[in-house]
């Protein structure tokens, strides 16, 4: 483990306590071998004086909900030392009464919550304390000879405590092992299938500790094999990705992501005869259990039947731990294992999965480690169920509140580079949509700096790109579920006469036939998308066409007749089409400042009076269409198919 501490960084700190905590906890933070998602937590003592001038011995302890790769000083939560200390010389204390009396003891109501180990921190008589969940060390414990093990590792300078709740019983268990011994000869702490703690009066002596610590750890566990890792890429069955996402959705009662992951690592892992019995003895540390839950999926030949079995042993999982009160979440996986092709995360939003992830992959290498060095071993489930079912985390749950109206939802916006198709694509964002951009534009690859956004080149009349831009999608994130399609030229005016054959032709392969290729390879998932939709961006010149407009009007007129036939042949896999016919949307780049002052010109009127040329005279914008569209695609519309709706302030010709 490299020790990041950089003098000239810290001297920028001074002598500031606090200062210095959040320096050395970000140093923990930056490496994921310590500290994943919210895991560990630091605290610094010191004195401060109130309003009235008093002073007051207190514990800035990191708060719930911040992460120590990126934490502020904000981040931590200043508590009375005295209160904690006192709250652990205490029999018995219900955690919920803890967190209550923790928050009472804070010298500052606006900060987070202190972690629910402050108390320990507290007990702990350094002014620096460190905590991680150092996958070294976790792997070594989660072993059949794992305490041995970590006594040959450290000695006797290293206190060992068996695993414990974390919360007030942990707290309390130290408590009652300490208090007849000496801390000058303790070193550090290994929490047995937890994690460690360091501690010094100092900041770099506390964080030097836990490097040295961890880095012991790495040495004897390097005298393992490493983990296997395959070379050869697996073979792609993208509709066998979006069927197992299907699957875990409807199990989960709403729609996920599905990231697959076909790196070396994966596979290797998937690779492994009993993949199937490591993958489900349980997680690295209990807390991983509110991300992944206690065990793995493995998918098989049939992926409905293999989650309804799976949801089926999580119910009976709960049933055997559950107490009176408690109500059973959802019991769907959040990993799976895809032998011999990787590992797939599912989550309702990108970094819901990749948290996921992250954790799959320290997981993987750590049970392979302890493989090697014995055999993994995790915890009874008793104890996994109690973090998972803990009235803290439900409580955390509780406060979240409800999701994004399309949180986790896939849509696939054509001509999103700009105009209506931009318009829809930051509208899906903004309801919890994940997308990918298609636009021959170039620029549409960088428009968003998301990982909620995939940007693909592809002119849609280029069959090959167009197939190749829907597969990308379902690569990124596991499926589809919505369609927006935007795209269309409006080409050069002329009469039926007038109309060169060139611009005819381009006019049916972007504006009707383009629009026919993407929906033959994207109704394959479309089949197995979530509550699956299509919205097409038609025209007011389909049910009033205007002279000269007719390479315009026809193709448009076609792409209407087209989702009216589709609407007709899917819906009886749930798939709905819908068609809108905006008119005169004037922030796109078809409305130019000349066209407008032109348009206004030939009917005498000011270019303001000529944009609100319509029945409500008002103005009609692309985030206008694109709010209706978006609505069209989620549930306000979940039973309306084969509409035709305008979207143009009311026309007088439509109407």
């Amino acid at each position: 483990m490299k020790n990041l501490w950089n003098d000239r960084e810290a001297t920028e700190h001074g002598d500031d306590p606090l200062g210095l905590r959040v320096y050395t906890s970000r140093l923990l933070g930056r490496e994921p071998d310590l500290v994943l998602h919210g895991g560990g937590n630091t605290s610094v003592k010191t004195t401060t004086t109130d309003l009235f001038g008093n002073a007051h011995r207190v514990i800035y302890v990191k708060g719930s909900g911040w992460d120590l790769e990126t934490i502020e000083a904000a981040g931590f939560a200043p508590v009375r030392l005295d209160v904690l200390l006192s709250m652990a010389a205490l029999e018995q204390l219900d955690d919920a009464d803890m967190v209550r009396a923790q928050r009472a003891a804070m010298l500052d109501p606006d900060a987070p919550s202190p972690s629910v180990e402050a108390i320990l921190h507290a007990l702990i008589p350094f002014e620096y304390v460190d905590h991680t969940h150092a996958d070294a060390v976790v792997s070594v414990t989660n072993t059949p000879t794992g305490e041995e093990a970590i006594r040959d590792i450290y000695g006797e300078r290293v206190w060992v405590v068996p695993y414990v709740m974390p919360g007030f019983a942990l707290a309390r268990t130290v408590y009652t092992m300490t208090r007849e011994r000496d801390w000058a000869e303790c070193d550090g702490i290994i929490l047995m299938n937890h994690g460690a703690f360091t501690f010094a009066d100092d900041a770099k002596s506390s964080y030097e500790k836990m490097i040295d610590l961890v880095s012991r750890a790495e040495a004897y566990l390097s005298r393992t094999h490493p983990a296997r890792t395959s070379p050869v890429p697996p073979p792609e069955d993208l509709e066998a990705l979006a069927a197992i996402r299907r699957s875990v959705g409807l199990a989960r009662g709403e729609a996920v992501l599905a990231r697959w992951d076909a790196d070396p690592a994966s596979v290797g892992f998937a690779e492994l005869e009993d993949v199937a019995d490591l993958a489900t003895r349980g997680p690295l540390t209990p807390d991983h259990v509110i991300r992944t839950k206690r065990t793995a999926l493995v998918v098989g030949d049939d992926p409905a039947v293999d989650v309804e079995a799976y949801v089926e042993s999580y119910r009976e999982y709960f049933q055997r731990n559950a107490t009176e009160g408690l109500t059973c979440l959802d019991p769907a996986p959040r990993w799976a294992v895809w032998p011999g092709r990787g590992t797939i995360c599912f989550g309702r939003s990108p970094k819901e999965t990749r948290i996921v992830a992250d954790i799959k992959d320290h997981t993987i290498r750590a049970i392979q480690h302890a493989e090697a060095l014995g055999g993994w071993t995790t915890l009874p489930e008793r104890d996994v169920f109690d973090v998972e079912y803990w009235v803290l985390e439900q409580a955390k749950l509780a406060r979240s509140g409800p999701p994004p109206q399309l949180a986790g939802k896939i849509a696939l916006v054509t001509g999103a580079a700009s105009g209506i198709g931009l318009a829809c694509a930051h509208e899906l964002l903004s309801l919890g949509a994940v997308v990918g951009a298609v636009d021959v534009d170039p620029e549409v690859v960088h428009l968003m700096d998301s990982d909620a956004w995939v940007g693909i080149e592809c002119d849609v009349a280029d069959d090959v790109a167009m197939a190749e831009a829907v597969k990308t999608v379902v690569r990124q994130y596991g499926g589809l579920d919505i369609i927006i399609d935007n795209v269309g030229v409006f080409p050069k005016s002329g009469t039926i006469e007038e109309i060169e054959p060139e611009v005819w032709d381009r006019s049916m392969a972007v504006n009707l036939t383009s629009h026919q290729r993407l929906w033959k390879e994207c109704i394959p998932f479309l089949r197995l998308g979530a509550e699956p939709a299509v919205v097409v961006i038609a025209s007011k010149n389909v049910p009033a066409p205007g002279p000269g407009a007719a390479a315009y009007s026809v193709a448009k007129a076609g792409l209407t007749q087209l989702a009216r036939v589709a609407a007709l042949e899917l819906g009886e896999a749930g798939i709905r089409v819908n068609v809108l016919h905006p008119d005169k949307v004037y922030d796109t780049a078809l409305w130019t400042s000349e066209v407008l002052e032109e348009r206004a010109a030939y009917y005498g009127v000011s270019v303001d009076e000529y944009k609100t040329r319509n029945v409500l005279r008002t103005e009609v914008s692309s985030r206008d269409v694109a709010a209706l569209a978006c609505a069209m695609a989620g549930s306000l519309f979940a039973k309306t198919t084969g509409a035709q709706i305008a979207v143009d302030g009311g026309d007088v010709r439509v109407i």
